[in-house]
């Protein structure tokens, strides 16, 4: 009986999110306009990455593992 209370208490808390859109928060604005830009952006434009922000990997450089060089500079702590 105590894990059905716990289980609903928690399904009811978590649908307690609000839909709905973002605004800043009471006293505060929007970043202003980017360079060039005739209005700022809106809040779900500000939530979208550049594609330069978040690149994609196209190609693996390192597939194995490989054997290190010896490093001449990889020299112990002296003391």
């Amino acid at each position: 009986m105590r894990l059905i209370a716990v289980l609903s208490l928690s399904l009811a808390l978590s649908a307690c999110g609000r839909m709905g859109e973002l605004e800043p928060v009471e006293g505060t604005s929007l970043p202003p306009a980017p360079y060039g830009a005739s209005e700022p952006l809106s809040a779900a434009d500000l939530l979208v990455s550049d594609p330069v922000a978040v690149p994609e990997r196209s190609v693996e450089l390192r597939s194995d593992s490989e054997e290190r060089e010896d490093d001449p500079f990889d020299l112990p702590p002296e003391g």
